[in-house]
């Protein structure tokens, strides 16, 4: 792997505008650059995705540093959700790892869960508030006894960003909103966004370790990914979110969609 194999402005801009909307939604490390790497740049789907899941933690670091400065983070709820999802994802890594001896058609599996993740999180993003309040309205749920649902979350999250490097984004924030309905809503963001940074270093070192992360890829990506993952954040207060919402959820459908039919 040569990590300095050069300097590449095409991925660098696509990781500028990839982190511009994970700073603007907090939805887009895994479920619009997997899809750009494979539609666009026509990588490899476990070079993707492999790649993509050490890019989407080095991002988020950037917004979990913000979040853990503004005391956004349930650390009870992140200890929850990591005790399913780290050692899910150790068992997917190492699952993967067998079934890609399997070659092309491994390859065809991950596309046809990825495109199906998308379509799923396309939903979640379309309907996030709307689930909300109906969570709000029928979820009772006392907060000790959503702990193991919470850390059943976690575990089925874990298995799906390591396949897929979806999941971690708006279906682990709108499951998350829907368990816990009472807590503030930037506290369970920032959880969510705290707890995707370990899931995707364990699952990215993992796909590493079996030769599925493109490290000068991976570098040209953050080049453009870290600006634009603060410059997001900046604009998030201002960019309108009836706006927003709709045209990412277009995307993501477009995306699944593509993919599912290759």
């Amino acid at each position: 792997m040569d990590v300095f194999a050069g300097f590449d402005l095409a991925h660098a801009i696509a990781g500028f505008f990839v982190g511009v909307m994970v700073g603007l939604t907090g939805v887009g490390g895994g479920s619009l650059m997997t899809p750009v790497l494979v539609l666009i740049f026509h990588q490899n789907v476990k070079t993707a995705v492999g790649t993509d899941l050490l890019y989407a933690a080095i991002t988020k670091i950037f917004g979990s540093a913000v979040h853990h400065s503004r005391a956004t983070v349930d650390w009870r709820i992140f200890r929850l959700l990591a005790s399913g999802s780290i050692p899910a994802a150790l068992l997917t890594v190492v699952a993967l790892q067998y079934l890609g001896k399997v070659g092309a058609h491994t390859e065809k599996v991950i596309m046809m869960i990825l495109g199906g993740m998308l379509l799923v999180t396309a939903l979640a993003t379309l309907f996030q508030k709307r689930l909300i309040k109906f969570a709000g309205e029928h979820n009772d749920l006392k907060l000790s006894r959503a702990q193991v649902p919470t850390v059943i979350l976690g575990a089925v999250i874990g298995v799906l960003v390591s396949i897929s490097s979806v999941g971690a984004g708006a279906i682990g924030v709108t499951a998350l909103l829907m368990l816990y309905p009472r807590l503030p809503v930037s506290r369970l963001i920032g959880t969510d966004i705290v707890h995707a940074v370990p899931l995707a270093l364990v699952a990215g070192t993992g796909h590493w370790i079996i030769g599925d992360v493109n490290g000068s890829l991976l570098i040209n990506l953050l080049a453009g990914s870290i600006p634009g993952v603060i410059i997001g954040s900046l604009m998030s207060t201002r960019a309108p979110d009836h706006m927003l919402r709709p045209a990412l959820a277009f995307v993501l459908t477009l995306s699944g969609l593509k993919l599912l039919t290759q």
